[in-house]
């Protein structure tokens, strides 16, 4: 038995005894990540959970959970402990979650908030999706210039309980200009009497609210920040995003990815919530669309019949030409999807890479041909059962190889850059999709190499 079901026994018989008090001193002493992972294994008592727990607990649980979780929580809680937990959430959070929500079910939560923070919450619900402005709070510490370090330390004391972080100070001016940013501890190694404007190395990194989210990302991974600033047009500062939202968009966008690459639309929801119409539903189309593409392959095949009732031997070696080419552009196709994800490669380097491509594609296409050709030697020196015409078969296969992987790797690595060009996800040229594609063009390549080479021989 695990330390998780040993706690969910524990809970269980507290349950049973009905004392909440109990509960809750029990519930106090555990993690905030204990408690997330006893929703998740007693799912039916969460909104318990939520309700004996201290509001600060409460809102720190609520705000790690995926939404589905959260939502079937607040379905279950009472009108005056949703309008708390509402209140409580960090504003970031509370936009995460509003934004997951149908439009009536937000209109119903955000009457519950003040009115300066309902004001607050449809700013940052007017965001467009998928933007930093979405993930941006605005609690924050700012300073003046020309304060001193003394001045800036009894600000923090007054306001920096109300800050998301105040590991960063953010200098602006007047107008609210974004000046530069300064972190705490340069602040907390210098004398009362320094002014800001001397610790200040105009060095500044920020974010726009339109900014995509993926472009953050990548912001945070190259600048080692826990926090960044963000802007307007005018660089007037608006909010700062924290790198704990910046890690959850991380892996959302890795999750979408994957489930994408693997032939599939992304899962709204995680799989074991999703039932079992939806998820149907988002993995049909793919194989509706993969199902009409390997009509092509069985069409391709009908077009040689002659072709194959006069050398079966060429039927042999389908599995082998189709799977190498699919398998060299699924490679290439995942290779680039993550070098795109990661920024290593830009929309501008579409040549060098099919260059590169064509002659790794080359050379893996040699590696494989010459494995191909001493596979029909051995097993004609060995059995003999290959036919006169071995040596042509085997060069046949050969240069198929050679020219299907060739292929295979230069259309598996530009895609992604054709659907990045027309402003879709790279990841939706998935492994299936490439694999399918090339299994068409290479038995045409694999054929016509064969009725060249065997013509007035075989057939």
């Amino acid at each position: 038995m695990d330390e998780m079901e040993m706690l969910a026994d524990q809970v269980k018989l507290l349950l049973a005894e009905g004392d909440p008090v109990k509960l809750n001193e029990y519930l106090d002493n555990l993690n905030i990540s204990d408690v997330e992972g006893l929703i998740d294994e007693l799912p039916e008592y969460a909104d318990i959970f939520i309700s004996t727990l201290s509001i600060n607990r409460a809102v720190n649980v609520f705000r790690i959970l995926d939404f589905p979780t959260q939502e079937r929580i607040v379905k279950k809680l009472s009108g005056p402990k949703i309008a708390e937990l509402i209140n409580e959430l960090p504003p970031d959070d509370r936009t995460s979650f509003f934004s997951e929500l149908h439009g009536d079910a937000v209109k119903k939560l955000i009457i519950l908030l003040p009115p300066a923070d309902r004001k607050e919450a449809l700013s940052l619900l007017g965001y467009p999706e998928e933007s930093v402005g979405r993930l941006m709070t605005p609690d924050y510490i700012t300073v003046k210039e020309e304060w001193s370090v003394a001045k800036v330390l009894e600000h923090i004391r007054k306001y920096g309980k109300n800050s998301e972080t105040i590991d960063v100070i953010y200098v602006i001016d007047d107008k609210g200009v974004l000046l530069d940013d300064i972190r705490i501890r340069e602040i907390l190694l210098v004398k009362p009497d320094v002014l800001i404007s001397d610790l200040m190395d105009n060095r500044l990194i920020s974010l726009r609210a339109n900014d995509p989210q993926e472009e953050a990302i990548n912001v945070f991974r190259m600048n080692n920040r826990v926090a960044l600033p963000v802007t307007d047009d005018q660089q007037i500062m608006l909010g700062i995003v924290t790198v704990d939202d910046i890690l959850w968009v991380a892996n959302e966008e890795y999750t979408e990815d994957m489930q994408r690459i693997g032939g599939t639309q992304a899962l709204d929801e995680p799989y074991m919530d999703m039932s079992i119409i939806n998820l149907v539903k988002k993995r049909a189309g793919w194989l509706v669309l993969l199902f009409f593409g390997q009509l092509f392959t069985a069409s391709v095949m009908g077009h040689y019949e002659a072709q194959l009732a006069g050398a079966l031997i060429l039927a042999v070696f389908i599995p082998l030409i189709m799977s190498s080419g699919g398998n060299s552009g699924s490679q290439a196709s995942t290779l680039i999807i993550q070098s795109m994800a990661m920024s290593d490669v830009t929309l501008n380097d579409w040549w060098n890479v099919m260059k590169r491509e064509i002659i790794s594609g080359l050379m893996l296409g040699l590696i494989l041909g010459s494995l191909g050709f001493l596979r029909i030697y051995v097993q004609h020196a060995a059995f003999g059962d290959m036919g006169e015409h071995w040596f042509l078969i085997a060069i046949v296969v050969s240069l198929s190889l050679i020219g299907v992987v060739t292929w295979g790797s230069l259309i598996g690595s530009m895609l992604p850059f054709i659907l990045r060009r027309f402003g879709a996800d790279p990841a939706t040229s998935s492994t299936p999709f490439v694999a399918t594609l090339v299994d068409v063009t290479g038995l045409i390549l694999y054929f016509s190499i064969a009725s060249y080479i065997l013509e007035g021989l075989l057939f």
